[in-house]
């Protein structure tokens, strides 16, 4: 392994991660949302809704993230829906994401005792006050160790961006071994890269998840 070859990547690898973290991000973000309002949806069991989310959840848990992305990124522009390459990168993350967060958020929702509620109600809140200030709370607390997971597998996901030609992590190991054969070192880099990725986000989970267990959220 060169060193001097390893320090001449670096600028490449930053860039590649820069871009693999925004784009993993945003559609982490995304995927939030769609997963909390799907698990709101199954939790207040409202009829027609509940079965759209639930197809939704079996296509989205049930195909892999590279046919999703082709079907957006090819397939759409055949009805006249075109996107750009991070555009749908972003459209696939959280498309799959939102199904694992929909899982996450229910069974936390689903993990608060009945009586709760009840007590609430008994105190005077309203149905809007309740779900906000004791349901809501407790369940994400609840769901942070699948909400971590989730996260670190989605952002390990973003590898198969590489595919619709975004200029990720894993596309730039692929396009620098194609041209210079440099593979110990082109590999060394994409695994160090993601490991300061992963790493920090599982670390900031741990905290998290330590600090609303502190304050009492969940316990």
């Amino acid at each position: 392994m060169r060193i001097d070859v390893l320090i001449n990547y670096l600028p490449l690898y930053k860039k590649a991660a820069l871009l693999t973290v925004r784009l993993g991000l945003a559609g982490i973000v995304f995927a939030i949302l769609i997963g909390l309002f799907c698990a709101l949806i199954q939790y207040f069991k409202i009829p027609f809704l509940r079965r759209i989310v639930s197809v939704y959840i079996e296509i989205s848990r049930n195909t892999p993230l590279l046919i999703q992305l082709f079907f957006i990124y090819y397939g759409l522009p055949k009805i006249g829906i075109r996107t750009d390459a991070e555009t749908c990168g972003i459209a696939g993350l959280a498309f799959l994401g939102g199904s694992y967060m929909a899982e996450a958020f229910r069974s936390g929702l689903e993990a608060i005792p009945d009586i709760q509620r009840e007590s609430a109600y008994s105190l005077g809140m309203n149905h809007f006050q309740t779900m906000w200030h004791i349901i809501l709370p407790q369940a994400i607390s609840i769901s942070i160790p699948a909400f971590v997971a989730n996260v670190i597998f989605l952002l390990k996901e973003t590898s198969v961006f590489s595919a619709i030609s975004l200029m990720d992590l894993m596309f730039t190991a692929k396009d620098l071994i194609g041209l210079y054969s440099k593979t110990t070192e082109s590999l060394f880099l994409l695994v160090v890269f993601y490991l300061i990725i992963l790493l920090s986000v599982s670390l900031l989970g741990s905290l998290l998840e330590r600090r609303l267990r502190y304050a009492g959220f969940g316990s």
